[in-house]
């Protein structure tokens, strides 16, 4: 018997449920549907939305063959026997032969392709699908989770259509799940609503397999069902981006009790450990900088560790990393003085380099006396600062722009060589632990390789560093 989810997949757009913003009436998937109106376009949402089930309904509208390949496992190759037809291997067979089957393939009928997890193409692939793609001899519908304008080359990206799909409403989920003629009680319907995230394939997976063990749903056969102890965490919802905020705002807070806590939380959800050490590369130059810059050694060979042992093994240099930079101190002064020069370049475009530190290769630049009078090590009007205030002055806002503080006259830090980690809700992390959790970690030691970092800046009027730090 077929899955629930494949017998509740919408014929039509008028049975689609959800995503409004893209097949509502006068919406542009709907109106290239009706209008049969031929292009490549991406879906990008998360898993459980609708993108199979939209490439489906477009593909039928075009009266076109549909050619359905996942980025994981296709090649050039299946792309090639798509477009110029099945190759034959030995013995004269089709090496293609499930897609062109002869009860539907017609030469003569447009062409569309259901690239899955377009993301997973390297740029070679992406790159041989643009010729057909430009022509016109392939349609492309593109699906994948992942934001295409990183990892979709920027050439097959100017020739589709991006469409962004949410995840779907309670009410758009309630729906699907009446569909399946199922009885489920209030409590059963909310666990279950909360266990989907917005997934409508996740819930009717749930349904189908409880159904088929237990006969009824409740919420106890829900449970049941499922392999593992339940978590609401899915790594492309909400729960997603709330406990990976509460764990930076932790270790930003000091309070390495809270940052272990969801660490754990992210680790027993299965959350992509490249995902965890890639955010505390980041917090480290971020949050803590200048003040004790070992933190990016620790923090990089946190991220090498993970990639060279993976889970399970790996969550102990995660904890090892957390409780590092969480009792690190604290500095966002390299930070908020990027922002504020990057503001200045907003407000003011591109100002012209001073002559005295341009390149100068030619006679003629030498002439224009490009690099004349620089000095090595002189900081002196080395920032177009001249330049800012003459726009100043001349647009009639002469003012001063306040800067961020950059302390460099503390002397470096040692990192600690003892990390003592007692957990208690009701003392240190009481304000980020939900108050039910009650958990205690055994000391953790650490010995670090000190690096010994000298950092000096030259103060002076027209310093680039210097503008920022006062």
């Amino acid at each position: 018997m077929e899955p629930l989810a494949a017998r509740l997949r919408p014929k039509n757009l008028d049975e689609f449920v959800g995503q409004e913003h893209l097949v509502g009436e006068g919406k542009p998937i709907r109106v290239a549907t009706e209008k049969r109106h031929r292009f490549s376009f991406i879906l990008w949402g998360p898993p459980g939305t609708g993108k199979t089930t939209i490439a489906r309904i477009y593909a039928k509208a075009l009266d076109a063959d549909l050619f359905e390949l996942s980025a994981v496992s296709a090649g050039k190759e299946d792309i090639r026997q798509i477009v110029e037809g099945p190759a034959k291997g030995r013995g004269g067979k089709s090496t293609f032969q499930e897609a062109f089957n002869n009860d539907t393939f017609a030469p003569e009928r447009p062409k569309v392709l259901f690239l899955d997890e377009i993301h997973r193409f390297n740029k070679s692939q992406q790159d041989f699908l643009l010729p057909y793609v430009e022509s016109g001899r392939l349609t492309l519908i593109g699906a994948t989770t992942e934001n295409p304008s990183f990892e979709v080359i920027p050439a097959l990206l100017s020739r589709c259509r991006v469409f962004v799909l949410e995840p779907l409403a309670e009410e758009s989920l309630r729906a699907i799940v009446t569909r399946a003629k199922l009885k489920l009680g209030k409590d059963a319907f909310e666990w279950l609503m909360g266990y989907a995230n917005g997934d409508a394939r996740r819930a009717l997976t749930l349904l189908d397999s409880t159904t088929s063990l237990y006969g009824k749903v409740t919420v106890e056969t829900l449970n049941k069902a499922l392999e593992s102890p339940h978590l609401r965490y899915d790594k492309k919802g909400d729960e997603h981006y709330d406990t990976i905020s509460a764990f930076i705002k932790s270790m930003r807070a000091s309070q390495p009790d809270a940052a272990i806590y969801y660490l754990a939380r992210m680790v027993e959800a299965g959350e992509d450990p490249l995902f965890i050490a890639r955010r505390m590369v980041i917090f480290a130059s971020e949050d803590i900088g200048v003040a004790q810059p070992t933190a990016l050694v620790v923090a990089n060979a946190v991220f090498r560790a993970c990639e060279v042992i993976g889970y399970p093994e790996c969550a102990i240099n995660l904890a090892h990393g957390v409780a590092y930079l969480a009792q690190a101190k604290k500095d966002r002064s390299a930070y908020d003085a990027l922002r504020a020069a990057q503001e200045d370049i907003k407000k003011m475009g591109n100002l012209p380099v001073p002559k005295h530190i341009r390149n100068a290769p030619t006679k003629l630049m030498k002439d224009l006396e490009y690099g004349k009078g620089y000095e090595m090590y002189d900081e002196e009007s080395c920032s177009p600062v001249r330049g800012l205030r003459a726009i100043r002055a001349a647009r009639g806002f002469a003012r001063k722009m306040p800067r961020p503080a950059i302390d460099t006259s503390s002397p470096a830090l040692r990192p600690p060589t003892m990390l003592s980690i007692t957990v208690s809700t009701a003392r240190s992390a009481s304000a980020l632990v939900p108050p039910s959790t009650s958990c205690t970690f055994i000391t953790i030691s650490a010995l670090f390789i000190r690096i010994y970092w000298g950092f000096r800046a030259k103060s002076s009027k027209g310093g680039l560093w210097g503008k920022y730090r006062k």
